[in-house]
C-alpha cells in the first residue's frame, strides 16, 4: 500500500503543525478539565455537560489524527524556490473572466491550506487543474457549479 503524499507549501505545513500543537496541548487540556468538572456534577446518564465535553474530546482527538497524518504525508514544496512561464503548484496566477473582465488572483497550494476567499485554490480543483502547463496568454475553460467560465491567464508568478 502506498502512502499518498500531500503537496503543501511552507506556509501551509506550518498552520497545520500550529493547530496540531493547539489541539495536543491547549484544547485536550481544556475539555480534560471540562470532562473533570461535569463527572463532579454527579449522574453521567443525565449530565449534558458531560456529554457535551466527551463530543468535543471525541472531534478534537480526530482532529488530531487527521493532522498527524497529513504531516506525515505532507511533501512540503518551498514555493520561493520555484520559477518559470508555465503553471504548477505554487503558482501565483493571475486571471481575466473573458464575461465579466474581472480579474482574480489565485495560488495553486495543497488541498489542507485551500482557501478560496484568501485566494488559495486547491491543486486538486476544476480550476487548478485546468491551468497546470498553461502560461501567460492561454485561455482556460473551467467547469463550475455555476456552469462554464472562460478564463485568459494574464500572469504566472512564483517566489510568494
Amino acid at each position: 500500500m502506498t502512502i499518498d503524499k500531500v503537496p503543501m507549501t511552507v506556509r501551509g505545513f506550518a498552520a497545520l503543525e500550529a493547530e496540531l500543537r493547539h489541539r495536543q496541548q491547549v484544547e485536550r487540556q481544556r475539555i480534560i478539565q471540562a470532562i473533570a468538572e461535569a463527572r463532579a456534577l454527579g449522574d453521567l446518564s443525565e449530565n449534558a455537560e458531560y456529554h457535551a465535553a466527551k463530543e468535543a474530546q471525541s472531534h478534537n482527538e480526530g482532529r488530531v489524527m487527521e493532522l498527524e497524518s497529513m504531516i506525515a504525508r505532507a511533501e512540503v514544496i518551498d514555493v520561493t524556490k520555484l520559477s518559470g512561464t508555465k503553471i504548477k503548484f505554487g503558482a501565483t496566477v493571475k486571471l481575466v473572466d473573458e464575461d465579466t473582465e474581472e480579474e482574480k488572483t489565485y495560488q495553486l497550494v495543497g488541498e489542507p491550506e485551500a482557501d478560496v476567499r484568501s485566494g488559495l485554490v486547491s491543486i486538486t480543483s476544476p480550476i487548478a487543474r485546468a491551468l497546470i502547463g498553461k502560461g501567460v496568454g492561454d485561455t482556460v475553460e473551467v467547469t463550475t457549479p455555476g456552469g462554464g467560465k472562460s478564463y485568459e491567464v494574464v500572469g504566472v508568478q512564483y517566489g510568494g
